[in-house]
């Protein structure tokens, strides 16, 4: 479906990239104050093609990707790590979260190691998940380490109506216990069962607060649970909707540079990681911007 064009500032440009989601902003210097044009550009560009990248932030330091992250609402703080980390971790700004396999005195410096990370949206465990995130790269693997999203809209979009109308109603239990590396959390036991598993609920079928479309929202695969099936419907339900929404034609590829900053819209879109070489030196630092409760 075509879109109007972004009313951009002349210095500004966005080209889409050649995927079902993704675009390549240029003509802009994050580490300088952004103008009220530019945000309004910016938001436009996200709501549009969910997924932003920025090359070439050289310059970007830790405050300026917090004073960036924040033109687009009120970011969280990093969540309270599952392990012992490294000082030069904890003296960050609050809303800074390290993710690096890199070690400074033994401890970690920041989190999710050098393994995959599986197909994702950001802490669905949790009432109200985050609105999105920007991920900036100060040190990447000479390979590997990849990231991938995928489109939740054109998956919802290109279900049959046979699917589309199984699932419009019904709601899915997002497991709280571990994270996208498979890291059990502090304070939760491991979950065999999933009609046992602890985490929000949310519908499987989503509208975007913006956009008003309609979308699919499916969190984390593992321990998911849809309410109310028998537990052989729930998987066999859940196996389909997953192997659907993750095909290649719906996802969108970021093979990282030094000084690129992704901005991702969490609430119509999944992404995993590719695994690392152990040996080589991943460092990426997050901000996370906070959703909105729903009437």
């Amino acid at each position: 479906m075509p879109h109007a064009e972004i009313d951009a500032p002349a210095a500004l440009s966005v080209q889409p990239c050649a995927a079902p989601l993704g675009a390549d902003v240029t003509g802009i210097d994050l580490s300088r104050p952004l103008q009220p044009a530019d945000v309004q550009a910016i938001q436009q560009a996200w709501a549009r093609h969910l997924v932003l990248r920025f090359r070439g932030q050289h310059a970007l330091t830790l405050e300026g990707l917090a004073r960036f992250s924040g033109h687009f609402g009120p970011l969280d703080l990093r969540p309270t790590a599952s392990m012992a980390m490294s000082r030069e971790h904890d003296e960050l700004p609050p809303e800074i979260t390290v993710i690096s396999n890199v070690k400074v005195g033994g401890k970690p410096l920041g989190a999710l190691g050098d393994g995959e990370a599986v197909w994702h949206t950001d802490m669905t465990y949790k009432p109200v998940p985050p609105k999105g995130a920007c991920l900036y790269a100060a040190e990447v693997p000479p390979s590997g380490g990849n990231t991938h999203f995928a489109n939740m809209y054109a998956a919802y979009e290109t279900l049959s109506d046979a699917l589309k109308a199984r699932i419009e109603g019904l709601r899915c239990v997002h497991d709280a216990s571990r994270n996208s590396a498979g890291e059990l959390r502090l304070g939760y036991e491991d979950v065999s069962d999933p009609r046992q598993t602890k985490g929000a609920v949310h519908p499987i079928v989503s509208t975007h607060a913006v956009t008003g479309r309609k979308c699919l929202l499916l969190g984390r695969r593992r321990n998911a649970y849809i309410v109310g099936l028998d537990l052989a419907e729930s998987e066999q339900l859940l196996d389909a909707l997953w192997a659907h929404a993750t095909r290649p034609e719906l996802t969108w590829t970021q093979v990282w540079q030094v000084g690129d900053l992704m901005m991702w819209d969490n609430t119509c879109t999944m992404h995993k990681r590719d695994a690392f070489d152990p040996a080589a030196r991943r460092l990426m630092y997050r901000t996370q911007i906070a959703g909105v409760a729903t009437p």
